[in-house]
């Protein structure tokens, strides 16, 4: 909507024409404004509500607004009328129908008579207690930009609300009932699972924001900083985008209980698998100390715990959950058992390579004397009484039940000597010939 020049001295028949001109354009332009926010969708929508709230008020107040401006129009209307039939009077205008222009185009000619009602309640006339009111032509041009102005902001806001938000809201309420479908058919539901509480909760927040929002759709309108266009600003998605990440977080819940009812099957199997391993284990660690207690004479054995019988009560659970379909139930349970069930079983390895050490000892002193007897006899002393006297000694400390493992050490390091002795003589200082065989490692002593 444009606005007309100042007020001045009397006109002259171009400028009349020029002003007319002008006024008929403008007179266009606001029809076609006030005639589009009549069939605006969103004022529509806005006279067939049940409206609450701030809405209800502004609305009340863009009502007025909008009836003060079909008044003001057709006041328009009909000053721009009369000024078109002085001029049509004569080709060329007389100083008396110049002066009469003048006055109706730039003096306050314009007389606009409104309801009680509507003066009341428009925002301009709020406090006024005029029921008429006379205007020049600019500034009615002026009052029904502001009238103009402030209703269209009221109307667009309102319509971008309730075309941004409720139709979210919807699609958000249909996935939420598909996710409590789903959470009903893995057990998770209210008072028994928190995400079934959260769903209940989400159910109420969006019920009562959709109400809201329908009733009272400017109470979610944030209007722009430093805008003063009309409808300038944002729906206020605050609350929708809250309860979209909750469900969002409630259905990454259920798609990993969804995951435990899937494989649930084969992750028990495996648990069973596991912990017999570990009950096996501890079986042979029991009766490994056993053999090291009769084998071998002072030694340390640590003692072997028993089965894991707690462990076993919670599969024992985690099969009956599966077993009524308690998913929600089984999924935290089989995390658990899961990684107790492993270290239950490195616990056993351990226990077992604990108890079987003495014997593992004995074994390695027994593959170290046979080693030096083999080593011996390739350099032909298999018959020397006194090796064969100290080897002797040794196998039946080593092979005798129990082993005393410090003496049976102490054993085969003598023999090792008494081999080095018997060995090292037959290396020459300028060594050539056959006992150049002989491997020199034999002089290093019994740790060769």
């Amino acid at each position: 909507m444009g606005v007309t020049g100042p007020p001045g001295p009397v006109m002259d028949r171009d400028e009349v024409d020029r002003a007319l001109a002008r006024l008929g354009a403008e007179h266009e332009a606001i029809e076609t404004s006030l005639l589009a926010l009549q069939d605006h969708a969103g004022r529509r929508l806005l006279e067939g509500a049940e409206l609450t709230g701030t809405t209800k008020e502004r609305w009340t107040s863009a009502e007025a607004s909008i009836t003060l401006l079909w008044a003001y129009f057709d006041a328009y209307t009909d000053a721009l009328r009369s000024a078109r039939e002085i001029r049509s009077r004569r080709r060329w205008s007389s100083r008396e129908d110049l002066v009469d222009l003048t006055e109706l185009l730039r003096g306050e000619s314009v007389t606009v008579a409104g309801s009680a009602t509507a003066t009341a309640n428009a925002p301009t006339l709020a406090g006024s207690s005029k029921l008429s009111e006379h205007f020049s032509l600019a500034a009615l041009v002026e009052r029904m930009n502001a009238l103009y102005a402030s209703s269209l902001d009221m109307v667009v806001a309102a319509d971008a609300v309730w075309s941004a938000l409720p139709a979210r809201i919807d699609l958000l309420a249909a996935e939420l009932q598909r996710t409590r479908q789903l959470a009903h058919s893995v057990g998770v539901r209210p008072g028994e699972h928190p995400s079934g509480d959260d769903l209940e909760r989400i159910t109420r927040t969006l019920t009562t924001l959709r109400e809201r929002v329908v009733s009272d759709p400017l109470a979610f309108w944030v209007s722009a900083q430093g805008s003063s266009a009309p409808g300038g600003g944002r729906p206020d998605t605050t609350t929708y985008d809250r309860e979209a990440r909750a469900l969002e977080e409630v259905r990454r819940e259920i798609d990993a209980v969804l995951t435990v009812r899937q494989d649930a099957e084969a992750r028990l199997v495996k648990l069973r698998d596991t912990l017999s391993r570990a009950d096996r284990t501890l079986a042979e660690a029991r009766s490994a100390r056993g053999e090291v207690l009769a084998k071998i004479a002072a030694s340390e054995v640590p003692a072997v715990s028993g089965p894991p019988t707690a462990l076993q009560e919670q599969l024992a659970t985690a099969a009956e959950y599966r077993r009524h379909a308690q998913w929600h139930r089984l999924s935290p349970l089989l995390e658990s058992l899961e990684e107790k069930a492993e270290d239950e079983l490195l616990r056993a390895r351990e226990s077992l390579t604990a108890v079987t050490a003495p014997l593992a000892v004995r074994a390695e002193l027994r593959g170290r004397l046979d080693a030096y007897k083999a080593k011996v006899a390739r350099h032909g002393f298999a018959e020397d009484p006194f090796l064969v006297e100290r080897y002797d000694a040794a196998r039946r400390m080593l092979w005798s039940a129990p082993c005393d493992l410090r003496v049976a050490e102490e054993a085969v390091l003598r023999y090792q000597r008494a081999a080095a002795d018997a060995l090292s003589p037959r290396v020459p200082e300028q060594g050539s010939g056959p006992s150049d065989r002989i491997d020199r490692m034999d002089r290093r002593g019994p740790n060769a």
